[in-house]
């Protein structure tokens, strides 16, 4: 037995809580580690004592195993929880602790090891007789080798990084005319990424299922499954809904695939949480593809559906515990459905979202957990990933489940940044997901065009909406009370608005209806969206179609208001920062800026050759140098956010006159990194 008391999480965010949270029932103290960007994080408050590992930027704090060794023996922590990313699945880390006397929460180093490379475990999978997909996992990586295994395999195929997961370093190849270039940025991205360039090949299998298991092992040699996980829903091989059980499976399937589970267990000694992935095509074949080893992202929805507490079992059996259940005692009660929400927004590419917090409520419900890691007031950084919390939901049966998860995802209010909350309920709610039919092919095939990935068009009701905040705001700051009945405008001539969106504005007249407390009502004529650098906003921005809209305003505080347009009423969430309003809807976020007493901006024309930053982050790499020639949608330059490459592109044919930054500088969104002499065009 591993007699320890104090457990170090060398983790952030939502799973740093969680196995704060669980540890701590468990009567052992707690340990938090944070960077310069977490002093405020709520794992860091949630801890009985919490340690600073330095700068925000992970490999200089999280990812330090000197530093968090020397924070376990600070505190006296002799147990350390990984979490899940950063050094959870790095075997010189594991080593490190074993070799410290810290106890690892987590499998053996030698199983990190084996699993963590592609190339390795498929050849221990292929000798346990796990079935693996056809490909190449040789110990040849020029390029020549690489194609002719390429052309060997055959079209379409993947290219995998060895060292890695998460969809990063992979890549599909439809033919050979595009394999030499994908072959050089799957090699940049994995060495990036994972510090290793190493790379696999297997045969694309289209439109499988993405299936995965979890298995649990103790030190006594004991190994169970308790049961799958559906995760077909992808985005750029980044799971996107996450289900137990799956849709399709039934006992016979379910042994087939637990028993090759535990057997590719078994063959590297594993101890602890594991999750072993596989594709499972139509005709219910099923190929091993990786081994995670560590607790998974999506481990809610199995600890719903067999009542079990998962980090628990990891504390007990790193302790030197047997398993709690024997295989025979697992069962699977009801279904489960995860999905993660994320600062990025889906109409603009899924683009990274960084900034302020303004307003956090998360839904609540029955059969509702929410795993989250941030807190009102806190900070979207871009250093780390953009997954903020995980919105769970369970239920007697599968539509249960979902039609739970549809509305906690719809009731949780999330301001100051944006997310992906209405791609979320749209992926929910489609057809096909409902039918329990969804591949991995489901986005780019059925969701490819869904509203929710397209710019949003603004309309009447929800402009309207943003003006009444900002006079209402402004109405109710004029007296002492701030009840809603307490104040009322007198004054019968419109109040005139000016607000922005983005690079757009429009204007507003807002006038009550009426007079008297009881009534609320309001008048208010829309003026079209115009770019802020077409011209002014002026009376003639009304056209002879302008609508006109009567909203009543039946309450109003400081985070919701409730209003009634077109006989039906509705509760709306909003937060107002000074001039900058975030309004929500169904339909995603909205931030407008009051800009009624702010000039005319005088924004750079288009086409005008400046290259600015799409969001906070880093640069990783100037492709050019000044004075040379660049041509339209030429990439000229990398920039990371939060674990992912973004890349700056031109606009323009013209010549580099100016570069404001350089590799490895940090820059703030929109910040001027390049400027091009466009030619005359």
């Amino acid at each position: 037995m591993n007699d320890f008391q104090t457990i170090l999480v060398a983790n952030r965010g939502e799973i740093a809580l969680r196995v704060i949270e669980t540890a701590k029932s468990q009567g052992y103290r707690t340990i938090a580690v944070y960077s310069e960007a977490d002093a405020q994080a709520p794992h860091v408050a949630a801890a009985d004592a919490a340690v600073y590992l330095g700068p925000a930027a992970s490999a200089q704090s999280y990812l330090c195993t000197d530093k968090i060794i020397a924070a376990c023996r600070k505190t006296g922590a002799d147990a350390l929880h990984p979490g899940y990313g950063f050094l959870s699945e790095n075997a010189d880390f594991a080593e490190a602790c074993e070799q410290a006397g810290i106890t690892f929460i987590g499998p053996p180093s030698q199983a990190i090891r084996l699993m963590g490379s592609k190339r390795a475990s498929k050849l221990a999978m292929l000798q346990a007789e796990v079935p693996c997909i056809p490909g190449y996992q040789g110990s040849a990586q020029d390029d020549g080798s690489l194609e002719a295994e390429a052309k060997r395999i055959g079209f379409p195929l993947m290219i995998k990084a060895s060292a890695g997961g998460g969809g990063r370093g992979m890549r599909l190849v439809q033919d050979d005319g595009d394999l030499k270039q994908q072959l050089r940025s799957a090699r940049s991205e994995a060495k990036s990424a994972f510090g290793s360039d190493e790379l696999i090949l297997e045969k694309a299998l289209l439109q499988p299922r993405h299936v995965e298991v979890q298995i649990f092992a103790d030190q006594q040699g004991h190994c169970i499954y308790l049961g799958e996980r559906d995760c077909s829903v992808q985005r750029r091989h980044q799971k996107v809904v996450e289900e137990a059980p799956c849709p399709v499976m039934d006992p016979e399937l379910r042994q087939r695939m637990g028993q090759a589970a535990v057997e590719a267990a078994l063959a590297c000694n594993y101890v602890g949480a594991g999750t072993v992935e596989f594709l499972l095509d139509a005709e219910r074949n099923f190929y091993f593809l990786e081994m995670n080893t560590r607790l998974q992202v999506e481990h809610p929805v199995t600890e719903l559906v067999t009542g079990t507490d998962l980090v628990a079992w990891q504390i007990k059996v790193a302790a030197g515990e047997p398993l709690p259940l024997t295989q025979a005692q697992v069962s699977l009660t009801g279904h489960a459905l995860e999905v993660r929400l994320y600062a990025e927004d889906p109409t603009q590419q899924f683009m990274p979202q960084t900034g302020p917090i303004h307003r956090w409520r998360p839904a609540i419900g029955e059969g509702i957990r929410i795993d989250a890691g941030i807190s009102e007031g806190g900070e979207v950084s871009p250093h780390y990933d953009p997954m903020l919390a995980k919105i769970i939901a369970y239920g007697a049966t599968r539509d249960e489940a979902r039609r739970r998860l549809i509305r906690a995802v719809r009731e949780t209010v999330l301001l100051g940044v944006n997310s992906n909350t209405w791609f979320l309920g749209n992926i929910l709610q489609h057809q096909v997901f409902a039918r329990g039919e969804a591949t991995t092919d489901f986005i780019p095939t059925h969701f490819a065009h869904d509203a929710s990935m397209s710019a949003v068009q603004i309309n009447a009701e929800e402009r309207a909406l943003a003006g009444l905040v900002f006079y209402a705001h402004s109405a109710q700051n004029n007296t002492p009370s701030t009840a809603l009945s307490n104040w009322r405008s007198n004054v019968n001539r419109p109040t005139p608005f000016r607000l922005a969106m983005g690079e757009n504005e429009f204007s507003l007249q807002l006038g009550a209806v009426g007079s008297g407390v009881e009534n609320n009502k309001y008048n208010i004529t829309v003026g079209n969206v115009l770019k802020r650098d077409s011209k002014n906003t002026k009376s003639s921005d009304y056209d002879q179609d302008r609508p006109v809209l009567e909203i009543s305003l039946h309450e109003f505080g400081p985070e919701s208001l409730v209003y009634e347009y077109d006989t039906v009423r509705r509760r709306i969430h909003y937060a107002l920062v000074d001039d900058e309003l975030y309004l929500a809807s169904e339909r995603g976020n909205a931030h407008y800026r009051n800009i009624t007493h702010t000039p005319p901006a005088k924004p750079d024309p288009a086409f005008s050759g400046k290259i600015h930053a799409p969001m906070d982050g880093a640069v990783v790499e100037i492709m050019v140098a000044l004075g040379d020639r660049v041509q339209p949608k030429q990439t000229i330059g990398v920039l990371e956010a939060m674990k992912l490459e973004h890349q700056l592109t031109t606009e323009v044919s013209g010549t580099i006159s100016a570069i404001h930054a350089n590799p490895g500088d940090q820059v703030k969104n929109r910040q001027l990194i390049i400027e091009i002499s466009p030619d005359d065009q």
